[in-house]
């Protein structure tokens, strides 16, 4: 039965992450109704976009000390956070470039760099969420083994994601 379970909660994981990958990238590059780039001010949106990726960050830090030192209910409380930061990050996100025309061209002398970082970031932020979600669900479940072998993949894939977000931000604003 249990077996059933995951499975059932696997296939969700899966769906709602390819879901919000497409939406994501349909409401980026899709076509967007008439006036409506600019019809909201979001231009202080990368910043708080950038402070939520650092916050994640610290919070995947502090994770892992809550489970070196076994404190098992703040390592959870932790990476619940931790998730939150990057849901609002991905709203976030999606608001900005909802109603921005366009994305934000790097003007640096660093391009290949930039756009190396870019792409890799993108790619693995589509793959981070399920990973994540993955995790979650086998750590809240008490699935421990199973959720030590995911998160060999995931947290490296989820810090990454993190830093460079703050990365690409100082790259295109600062």
């Amino acid at each position: 039965m249990s077996n059933m379970i995951d499975s059932f909660w696997l296939r969700i994981i899966y769906i709602v992450s390819s879901a919000i990958s497409l939406a994501v990238a349909f409401l980026i590059l899709g076509p967007r109704p008439e006036g409506l780039a600019g019809s909201l001010d979001v231009s202080g949106l990368p910043l708080v976009n950038a402070s939520l990726n650092s916050i994640t960050t610290l919070l995947l830090i502090l994770a892992v000390v809550f489970i070196k030192q076994k404190k098992i209910d703040a390592h959870k409380k932790t990476m619940l956070t931790a998730f939150g930061t990057s849901a609002l990050f991905l709203i976030s996100y999606v608001i900005y470039h909802w109603f921005k025309a366009g994305p934000k061209l790097y003007v640096g002398e660093w391009t290949t760099l930039y756009y190396t970082i870019l792409l890799s970031h993108i790619v693995l932020a589509i793959i981070v969420m399920p990973l994540a979600l993955i995790a979650l669900y086998r750590g809240w479940n008490n699935q421990i083994a199973k959720h030590r072998k995911i998160v060999k993949f995931a947290y490296p894939v989820w810090m990454y994601v993190s830093i460079t977000g703050v990365m690409i931000y100082g790259m295109l604003y600062l």
